[in-house]
């Protein structure tokens, strides 16, 4: 058996993570390396039972509610969401389903504060009527962060009650968890990690997303308690559902190739994989399951340079139990590239511009609107590099020279970039 523990050690040294907690449960066994320190400016030791923020991980924990109201016949998956919440100002045709699989078309990056009461989430909804659409419900696949919010408004009407007291009510309490929380007066109770910045290391300023924004992505735990939440996914039948594929996912980075309810559905060399990642401000989870080999391993960080850690570690360990690696990411290739996708791309919170500089062509994040409230590094420049299929249309780009290409698709209309459509302006 490995040195788990020794191995996170010498992989987050090599990737420069200040933090981190390793989780694997494979054939009935439990394994927690906890690496560094939660927070550089203080020097607190990460331990086990430490608290991290898995970010959008926390979007299966919403489905998995939403899962048990259509059990319980309080829903249908294809109801129209304006029947469940009359008063929500969207598109009529948007099915719970639309935004279980991220195809509602509401432009979802969505990061509105509307305070820290219990009607925040109610609050965030009577927004989206400013909101624009990106293209017709049901016809395409772009990643929403607003339709995660109203499927929590959506449990907290049926229910009675805020998302956050369903989210104990239905899950943490029945799964014995201690460790899970969403709010920072009951994280601060625990040893919570703090987010460090990709650039230099140092510790970010804000430690969490607005409170309005808890359905998509305000899950804070340990890593033992996300296992037992994966394990339930294992062994749950009701469950079961949310692992078939719903919408393909084409190009997916690290094997992502489909998309059931909420779970992304991976093929890693053949291998079925299920699982999710979570990106707050600077702290980064991931999730990978494999229901055949009944093997699930979580990594938790707090750092920007969490997903350089992950890939190496992910590898060794699914290489160690079922004999397969994280795939490899796209290459760049030498190809000559032409100015056709030069220009402006706008969505909600983000500005995107393309422009020509001597040795090829650049696209600059600009953080915009509300995000900019906790946007640590609001401004930042990507190089653009062709890859395959070498159309002129397909790119990769990557944060720094030590992580992985992603890929970057333009049509004449939009980007397709992180999981997101960005229309062209």
């Amino acid at each position: 058996m490995p040195d788990w523990s020794a191995r996170l050690s010498e992989l987050a040294v090599a990737a420069k993570v200040p933090g981190a907690v390793l989780g694997i449960w494979y054939d009935g066994e439990t394994t927690i390396a906890p690496y560094g320190v939660l927070n550089a400016a203080t020097g607190v030791e990460v331990t086990a039972d430490s608290l991290f923020q898995i970010g959008s991980i926390s979007k299966p924990w919403t489905a998995t509610m939403i899962v048990q109201l259509a059990a319980e016949q309080k829903l249908n998956l294809d109801d129209p969401v304006v029947k469940l919440l009359p008063e929500a100002p969207i598109d009529s045709r948007v099915t719970v389903r639309h935004l279980l699989t991220h195809t509602s078309g509401i432009d979802g990056d969505v990061f509105t504060d509307t305070g820290r009461g219990d009607d925040c989430v109610e609050k965030y909804v009577g927004l989206l009527g400013d909101v624009d659409s990106l293209f017709e419900p049901g016809t395409a696949y772009s990643y929403c962060n607003a339709g995660f919010v109203l499927l929590g408004r959506i449990i907290e009407v049926l229910d009675g009650r805020t998302w956050d007291e369903s989210l104990k009510a239905r899950l943490v309490e029945p799964l014995g968890l201690t460790k899970t929380v969403t709010l920072p007066e009951e994280a601060i109770l625990h040893r919570a990690a703090l987010g460090h910045l990709l650039a230099d290391g140092s510790p970010v300023k804000t430690w969490q997303l607005p409170r309005s924004i808890g359905p998509a992505g305000l899950v804070t735990q340990s890593a033992g308690d996300l296992l037992e939440f994966a394990r339930m996914h294992l062994t749950d039948e009701r469950y079961a559902a949310m692992q078939e594929p719903q919408v393909p996912y084409a190009g997916g980075i690290g094997g992502f190739s489909d998309l059931g309810l909420a779970w992304r559905i991976y093929d890693w060399s053949g291998r079925t994989l299920v699982g999710h990642d979570g990106t707050t401000i600077s702290q980064l989870a991931f999730l990978r399951i494999d229901p055949e080999a009944r093997l699930v391993m979580c990594l938790l960080t707090n750092s920007g340079n969490g997903s350089t850690l992950f890939e190496s570690l992910a590898s060794e360990v699914f290489t160690h139990y079922v004999g397969v690696a994280h795939p490899e990411p796209p290459q760049p290739v030498d190809e000559p590239i032409d100015d056709r996708h030069v220009g402006r791309y706008e969505r909600a919170s983000v500005r995107l511009d393309v422009v020509r500089r001597e040795d090829g062509l650049v696209m600059r994040y600009q953080a915009t609107g509300e995000r900019l409230a906790f946007a640590e590094e609001p401004v930042h420049e990507y190089e653009l590099r062709p890859t395959l299929p070498a159309d002129g249309n397909h790119f990769v780009t990557r944060e720094s020279p030590t992580h992985p290409w992603v890929p970057v698709t333009f049509t004449p209309t939009h980007v397709f970039t992180s999981g997101r459509v960005t229309p062209r302006r």
